[in-house]
């Protein structure tokens, strides 16, 4: 199942990854149009063409990369290379009498490279590598143009372009990260409400299927009781009261009549919860019958070990038992101090439980324990 932090994760990276990938079309389509309409200012026309050919190559490679959200350091290595490698090769292939407008033009068509680069590094990694872009841009306007105050006010407005474009991305790196933190607490709290509900109506259906069978087992009882037609001092008709009387105080207290077991069994790390704060309510859907003594100590030691390493705050713990299988919930909205690894608690049931066991955390701090076996047969 894709957690809520994973899917709007996945909406923002498909948006950078989008506006990066638009910018890795466009700008070096632009830069080999240029190339293409004044193909007599370079020594080497096809030479030119190739590079911005190159680019579409390097763009189809390290695009889908930010599927992952950014590159790895080895991968940002390589699209700064790409791009000095990219500005390099165009400066030198310009001839000495060509204006130093179209350099500019060579840079601006790989800052895409360096945008990638600025989402995926910090500051250290990406700055360095712009300055390095800039120099060889800068060595080349020169060699190509000369020194001219034309040519240095087009080196400045080339520098002033490029800083701004990586700091505007730079900042927004951290801005993005907050987004997804916050709209992913927000369909966290919005699911975990409409989890509440469904689970609130469950129990309500439950409880009022167990009192309808009550109203037909029950009633007529006492019925035969008023009317005479039952004696209640006889030993049957006393157990027949005795077990409707404790299905009934079940039913109220929400507790499927199997369920006393399970949760005695769970008391002392409940307890043990209850004394830090931790306050854990417990709900208990179905009858989940008789687990082994294996079954039984691996639950415990599985939900102590998650509710020890949680702070105090209110979680919720719930048993769905069905034909035999059970399934057993715990709930928390604070982060873990540490994280046990619950599945090593199954080591000794046997193969026949259907031992399952799994612990799932959000980085916002919601998390899961998940934890189903097949109950013993009674």
């Amino acid at each position: 199942m894709v957690s809520h932090h994973e899917a709007v994760r996945d909406a923002a990276e498909f948006g950078l990854r989008r506006m990066v990938g638009t910018m890795a079309v466009i700008l070096p389509s632009a830069a080999l149009i240029q190339v293409l309409a004044s193909l007599h200012d370079y020594y080497q026309p096809a030479v030119a063409v190739a590079v911005w050919l190159a680019m579409f190559a390097a763009a189809a490679w390290l695009v889908p990369r930010m599927g992952t959200g950014v590159l790895t350091r080895g991968e940002s290595a390589a699209a700064v290379m790409i791009a000095v490698a990219a500005v390099a090769t165009i400066g030198w292939e310009q001839r000495p009498s060509h204006g130093s407008g179209r350099v500019d033009l060579a840079i601006l068509g790989t800052v895409w490279l360096l945008v990638m680069v600025a989402l995926s590094q910090p500051a250290r990694a990406w700055i360095p590598g712009a300055l390095v872009v800039f120099a060889v841009h800068a060595a080349l306007l020169i060699r190509a143009a000369g020194a001219s105050p034309l040519s240095l006010a087009k080196l400045a407005a080339g520098g002033y372009i490029l800083a701004a474009i990586l700091i505007v991305f730079a900042a927004l790196r951290p801005t993005v990260a907050m987004h997804i933190q916050l709209a992913a607490r927000r369909a966290a709290l919005a699911s975990r409400l409409v989890a509440e509900h469904a689970a609130a109506a469950a129990v309500q259906q439950d409880r009022q299927s167990r009192l309808g069978v009550l109203a037909m087992e029950a009633l007529p009882l006492l019925h035969g009781i008023a009317d005479g037609t039952l004696d209640p001092t006889d030993g049957d008709v006393r157990e027949r009261c005795a077990r409707q009387a404790t299905v009934l105080r079940h039913s109220l207290a929400d507790r499927a009549p199997g369920a006393g077991g399970l949760v005695a069994g769970l008391e002392s790390a409940l307890a043990a919860s209850r004394a830090r704060g931790l306050l854990v309510d417990v709900q208990v859907l179905g009858d989940p019958g008789v687990a082994g003594p294996e079954v039984a100590r691996a639950v415990l030691m599985a939900v102590d070990a998650v509710t020890s390493a949680l702070p105090p705050h209110p979680a919720t713990l719930t048993v769905l038992a069905s034909g035999g299988e059970v399934e057993l919930y715990l709930t928390f909205t604070e982060p873990l101090r540490d994280t046990p690894d619950v599945a090593r608690f199954g080591t000794g049931v046997p193969a026949s439980a259907r031992w399952h066991a799994a612990l799932s955390a959000e980085p916002t701090g919601a998390g899961c324990l998940e934890l189903s076996w097949r109950a013993a047969a009674s």
